[in-house]
């Protein structure tokens, strides 16, 4: 199918050209039809298939035929994050270039004042963030009741980072009669309830299935103990072909710490993180797309909706927290039939989330050694992510003595007892992948404090030193007696 087979005007159908897209994405296919007759859209489908260009389209031939007025914009346009909205903004004006089209990009980490002069002159289509949009509102600087579209972009991940409760503010206070465009990537129960509070009479569009990685991606995992992880993802760098590449960490903190390692190691690397004020990222991500910086690395700011050309590798510094946030990252390569490569580095405790993403995509992550680094095994025991608990001699000499007391428990204890404190023996579970079976422990954590009832009568029975054990030696002194005169 072509793009001039969807109903386009011409003006768009030339806009399109001349960014070089001549076929339109199966999401775009079956989207862009549905939107021009004013159908609410229920849109499911991975990161990377086209979602923006399927909402973007058919809304500027749609806009164009009104008006904007002053500070009351035609549409509204939600994304959870300000790389996302800034995409969608830049998107507008891509294909917008041929019509006499106003737009407001509202994000966090810009001016209010430029904000709201763009808002005083009247937009037709308005991009923003919960946040940013919520604050104008509250200043009297948005009116909303002129809204006929609305679209609710990237809504999985809007719940991920705690925007639910201001999407449904916004949502209450826009007219009743409008179109609303729902896209999500996954589509948990409470993605699909807001849904169904959200449409009216929608139709369902997925074109992939849910959480799925590109097929053009090569994944490799590679397992490793916590201190050899900086060193490991330096031997990745070095062996690997990479043109330039998104590194993720969990925690922002990290992105900060693992940037100064690699530059003090020599590698051209630069950070990107929600706590970076706006202009610094914008500038850190053009940089990045014109090939300034060979490595950028991000938070999961930069996990949905980063379109770069040509990126060649994606790292998972970190095993993601949450399963789907895996695929989002690794598709960030891999895009538009180009071939990619992913390689995530885990330690033994990451075993319950990465079989969570096996069990996500549905296969099998093949396991890769590193030379000169030796390989560990991944424990898939439910316990908490972070630093190990294993008390260090000196460093907690309490859980220490109570660790060694447990070793030295009597032959007449009972079996599951003498297992949990000494490890003779260990429960043991296998799991499988790329073929290999790894064997790990699951030893259960011993108690090493007593029980709430016990604590209460161990302070019944103490005894309580005061008046009632002892006299104290001050009023035991005779008094003195002053001397008459």
């Amino acid at each position: 199918m072509d793009f001039s087979e969807l109903g386009l005007s011409p003006e768009l159908l030339r806009a399109v050209s001349d960014v070089g897209y001549t076929s339109p994405t199966p999401i775009q296919e079956q989207a862009i039809p549905q939107v021009k007759r004013q159908r609410d859209v229920l849109g499911c489908a991975q990161t990377g298939t086209g979602k923006t260009a399927s909402f973007v389209l058919p809304m500027i031939d749609m806009l164009a035929a009104g008006r904007s007025r002053v500070r009351m914009p035609r549409s509204l346009i939600l994304e959870p994050t300000r790389e996302l909205a800034t995409q969608v903004a830049d998107s507008f004006e891509r294909y917008g270039k041929y019509h006499r089209l106003t737009m407001a990009l509202l994000i966090g980490g810009e001016r209010f004042g430029d904000q709201e002069r763009k808002l005083d002159r009247g937009v037709d289509v308005l991009v923003a963030t919960p946040g940013r949009m919520l604050d104008l509102y509250g200043r009297g600087k948005i009116i909303l009741s002129d809204v006929r579209i609305l679209v609710i972009d990237e809504a999985d991940r809007m719940l991920d980072m705690g925007f639910i409760p201001d999407v449904e503010r916004i949502v209450g206070l826009l007219p009743k009669p409008r179109q609303t465009l729902f896209f999500s990537a996954t589509m948990p129960a409470e993605i699909r309830r807001l849904a169904d509070a959200f449409l009216t009479d929608p139709v369902e569009i997925a074109v992939a299935p849910p959480a799925s990685p590109a097929a053009t991606v090569a994944q490799s995992l590679t397992v490793v103990d916590p201190r050899d992880k900086r060193e490991a993802l330096r031997r990745l760098i070095r062996s690997e072909e990479v043109k330039n590449a998104l590194i993720f960490c969990n925690r922002k903190r990290d992105v900060d710490i693992l940037c100064k390692s690699l530059t003090r190691h020599g590698f051209d690397a630069a950070p990107l993180h929600g706590d970076m004020p706006q202009p610094k990222r914008t500038e850190t991500l053009e940089r990045f797309k014109n090939g300034e910086v060979r490595l950028l690395v991000a938070s999961d700011v930069a996990a949905r909706g980063l379109d770069i050309k040509g990126m060649s590798h994606v790292f998972c510094f970190d095993v993601p927290i949450h399963a789907e946030d895996y695929v989002h990252r690794i598709g960030r390569t891999g895009r538009a039939g180009m071939p990619g490569r992913s390689l995530m580095l885990a330690t033994p405790e990451d075993g319950p989330a990465v079989a969570a993403i096996v069990k996500l995509i549905g296969k099998d992550i093949p396991i890769m050694t590193i030379e000169g680094i030796a390989p560990a095994e991944l424990a898939f025991e439910d316990r908490p992510r972070g630093r190990s608990r294993t008390p260090r001699a000196g460093h907690n000499r309490r859980a220490a003595e109570t660790a060694s007391d447990a070793r030295r428990l009597p032959a007449s204890a009972p079996a599951a007892r003498r297992a949990r404190g000494t490890g003779d023996k260990p429960r043991a579970d296998t799991a499988a992948a790329d073929g290999n079976v790894m064997h790990f422990p699951r030893v259960a954590p011993r108690r090493t404090e007593p029980r709430r009832s016990e604590a209460r009568a161990d302070r019944s029975e103490a005894k309580i030193v005061g008046f009632g054990d002892h006299l104290p030696a001050f009023l035991a002194r005779p008094p003195k007696v002053a001397a008459r005169g």
